[in-house]
């Protein structure tokens, strides 16, 4: 049966999380030790699971902070590593509670300025979705 190009063979979404410090936009990067690399809070959707059950379970598994949610942000579509389809919906969102502690997934969070963040996340459809940002409030 052949893949359907149109449709996305992995399905997943996730969190830009911000903040404002002393006055300064400040968004939320993960590193994952597994790849080595700096991104947004993201993972697969599970079976039957909405993209916004998916982002919040997501960001709270990576990050141990509950968000509350914002606009959706532009979707984005990229080839995952295994060369398949991806499909990665995101929205802003705020810190309501809770803590990181490193786990399996992640080794390390970090809060920074929306420049700083963009020189480091390790995609450009990282860099993309951070470019097109415009946090409300």
């Amino acid at each position: 049966m052949a893949v359907d190009p149109e449709r996305p063979q992995v399905l997943a979404a996730g969190g830009l999380v911000w903040r404002r410090t002393d006055g300064q936009l400040e968004v939320l990067l993960v590193h994952r030790p597994r790849y080595d690399d700096w991104s947004f809070p993201k993972g697969k959707c599970d079976p039957g699971e909405s993209f916004e059950q998916t982002a919040e379970r997501e960001v709270l598994e990576e990050t141990g902070l509950q968000v509350a949610f914002g606009p959706e942000l532009d979707e984005v579509r990229y080839r995952d590593h295994k060369g398949r389809s991806k499909l990665v919906r995101y929205w802003a969102m705020t810190v309501t509670g809770g803590m990181f502690e490193p786990n399996d997934e992640v080794d390390e969070v970090r809060w920074l300025p929306a420049d700083e963040a963009a020189a480091l996340v390790s995609y450009g459809h990282d860099r993309q979705l951070l470019d097109g940002f415009a946090p409300v409030g």
